[in-house]
């Protein structure tokens, strides 16, 4: 366990910040000083065995199974309709294709189909096409029958840089159109670059690219609800601000929408350590802003968010839902996170939110064994949940 706490003026670091890089145009410090206790716990990292499966804790009508093991860090899944499915590896820039040959429910055969791709991440499959994206490209290739890849194209090449959040994913809308999340390149700071902080939309062949939403610090996964077809999506907040400010973020993303970052968090709240923005000041761009839908810890770090839909074997009530990842925090006393839930939709409205895949953290002696990160459907009704804690790969299906 590692654990400091110590207080910090966080009306200071700014002007240190842009003192220290004055070209770049950071900002300058708010009028007032702010005060914030600052604890720093990351619970103490355990290797995976086996057996620890059992420890992880599912709604009844459920089960849970290891798909994959010894991936290393593996991130962001598409699952092919025959059920294989391809894995992006951020850390060793390559794509690998995992397939279960003897239809066990364990993947038993591996294949690198995409190697030299630093940093690759957010991964899609649209008409018969991967699509890939780093933190400053967009590719794409063609599929071949037996899952390899041919005819690779860059599609660009000018993302922002990825500083601090470098994670883009990748989602094809109903309308055809394609959509990149590319976080803020900072923690905290009046970005230089537009498209930093934004939900980018592209044709998909790479033209066409605009803002759609802007605002958003850390949005990584996204997704439609099936029934009003709209966007949301959870966002990470600001480090550094205290245990419980600013909280994580659910979005209804909406097009032209600005979502306040960085000088407004959640519910249209008051970031006090900001500068005000040109012209104006914080209050009234406040209220220019929309707000978030629902709040959860400061520093849970959401990473995935899907939307369940008609999932083989899934309950009925489950239809409308959504799962969120919850990477887990750092920055913070306890720790929060570490597992994935369920939030829970009515007539397309968020109500509640519950645990659904739970175990990682053990809080009794301050450890994790597992991160989880993304999720993936098959068509065969199974859930898979990655973790690059420990490079393993879950499958969670409804007892049958």
């Amino acid at each position: 366990m590692q654990f400091k706490k110590y207080s910090c003026y966080l009306a200071v670091l700014p002007l240190v910040f842009a003192t220290i890089h004055t070209k770049a145009q950071k900002g300058l410090p708010a009028k007032e000083k702010f005060t914030a206790t600052v604890g720093t716990n990351y619970p103490a990292h355990v290797d995976f065995k086996e057996n620890m499966v059992n420890n992880i804790k599912v709604p009844a009508g459920f089960k849970v199974a290891v798909a994959a093991t010894g991936l290393g860090k593996p991130r962001i899944m598409a699952v092919r309709e025959d059920g294989s499915m391809y894995v992006t590896r951020r850390d060793v820039g390559d794509v690998l294709l995992l397939s279960d040959k003897n239809g066990d429910g364990r993947f038993d055969d591996l294949k690198t189909v995409w190697t030299k791709f630093p940093d690759v991440h957010g991964i899609t499959i649209h008409d018969g096409f991967l699509y890939l994206a780093s933190s400053k490209e967009l590719k794409r290739a063609k599929i071949q029958p037996d899952g390899m890849l041919q005819d690779t194209t860059t599609l660009f090449k000018d993302m922002p840089d990825g500083g601090q959040h470098d994670n883009r994913m990748l989602g094809f809308g109903p309308d055809g159109m394609l959509y990149i999340t590319v976080g803020s390149d900072c923690n905290d700071c009046a970005e230089t670059n537009p498209e930093n902080a934004t939900l980018l939309q592209v044709k998909p062949d790479g033209s066409s690219r605009r803002i759609f939403a802007r605002g958003l610090r850390n949005t990584i996964g996204f997704d439609w609800q099936p029934v009003t077809k709209e966007i949301w999506a959870c966002d990470m907040g600001t480090d550094w601000r205290g245990d419980e400010i600013p909280p994580e973020e659910l979005n209804r993303i909406v097009d032209g929408g600005h979502y306040g970052w960085p000088q407004v968090y959640g519910k249209q709240q008051v970031d006090v350590t900001r500068e005000d923005p040109l012209g104006t000041t914080k209050e009234a761009f406040a209220k220019t802003t929309i707000p978030a839908v629902m709040t959860f810890p400061a520093h849970s770090a959401p990473i995935d968010f899907k939307f369940i839909g008609n999932i083989k074997g899934f309950p009925q009530e489950y239809k409308e839902d959504a799962l969120v990842t919850w990477h887990g925090s750092w920055n913070r006393s306890k720790p929060e996170g570490y597992k994935v839930q369920r939030i829970h939709f009515v007539n397309g409205k968020p109500i509640s939110v519950d645990d659904f895949f739970t175990g990682f953290l053990n809080n009794s002696n301050n450890t994790r064994f597992g991160r989880p990160v993304a999720l993936a459907y098959s068509n065969k009704g199974d859930l898979y949940i990655s973790d690059d804690e420990n490079g393993v790969i879950y499958r969670v299906y409804a007892s049958r």
